[in-house]
């Protein structure tokens, strides 16, 4: 028993390390001056979602313990929802429907970004009507996102699984990632 529980604790640990990675990148202050990302809850939850899409994508393509992993990325981010919607005052009552909204959310973004992963100009479709809410995102900078994109997804291809399962991941600044 000890034995599993040492097995979960690191698996646990290493899915929080990676959500913060993908935390840091999504905080990339290029993405909001540069691209437009709007600088808002819901423009940075986007810019989380984008990030998280990327290593739970780069883990759902492993054999176990990979995909366990990966649902350890996404439990913890919405525990980190959970939390930060606590802190900012919304009511008990509240958090479980906002965090149902946002688990829907990015539930919807992840299958609209895979179903147009191979086709550029679907993907830019998709962040646009996604990132800036079907408002119209500043000249070039949905297709500056299908670069960020596809740039990181290759260097977390790189990766070796192994570093991943140790909670290792690095992104490129995303100016850099998105040339």
């Amino acid at each position: 028993m000890a034995g599993f529980l040492r097995k979960r604790d690191k698996q646990e640990r290493a899915a929080f390390q990676l959500y913060a990675t993908a935390v840091a990148a999504a905080r990339d202050p290029f993405l909001y001056a540069a691209l437009g990302v709007p600088d808002t809850l819901d423009g940075r939850f986007d810019a989380i979602v984008l990030y998280v899409y990327l290593l739970v994508r780069r883990l759902d393509g492993e054999p176990q313990p990979a995909p366990a992993l990966a649902q350890g990325v996404f439990d913890a981010m919405f525990l980190d929802m959970d939390i930060n919607l606590r802190e900012m005052g919304v009511g008990d009552l509240s958090v479980g429907k906002r965090n149902r909204a946002m688990w829907e959310a990015f539930h919807g973004r992840s299958a609209a970004y895979a179903a147009a992963w191979q086709d550029p100009p679907a993907l830019a479709a998709a962040f646009a009507r996604n990132v800036w809410r079907g408002a119209q995102p500043p000249a070039g900078s949905a297709d500056a996102l299908v670069r960020l994109a596809s740039t990181q997804a290759a260097r977390l291809a790189t990766l070796p699984l192994e570093a991943m399962l140790n909670g290792e991941a690095r992104f490129l600044a995303a100016e850099q990632a998105a040339r």
